[in-house]
């Protein structure tokens, strides 16, 4: 079985509703990174020289290829990457190995065979 990593910037408010979507097309889980920090094409506002950020998260999530796709397109739907800008990005990358997945792999086995 083949894997792909979904990276996923999003506003921390976010965080659940792209879990929750992630999940329902597909995923078997995430790994959540709290507090990032990134810039876009306009600099942040400041206040008094205070920066002005809302917290992002970094949502990582290991899914077989097949499944990439529409998940990571349902996740930009969910929160509107395309829609409003700012609101974070996702990409995915090729995954060459995974140690630790044997879980998945059998939950995946056992959903394609119930699909045949």
């Amino acid at each position: 079985m083949h894997f792909k990593l979904i990276i996923a910037f999003v506003d921390a408010d976010k965080t659940d509703l792209v879990l929750d979507t992630s999940r329902q097309h597909g995923a078997k889980g995430a790994t959540v990174i709290t507090s990032a920090r990134g810039e876009g094409i306009k600099q942040s506002k400041t206040f008094f020289g205070l920066t002005l950020e809302t917290h992002r998260d970094v949502l990582l999530f290991l899914v077989e290829e097949h499944l990439s796709r529409h998940i990571l397109e349902r996740i930009a739907d969910a929160a509107e990457f395309e829609n409003k800008p700012g609101t974070g990005i996702a990409f995915q990358i090729d995954v060459e190995d995974a140690i630790g997945v044997m879980r998945q792999v059998e939950e995946l086995t056992h959903e394609l065979e119930e699909q045949r």
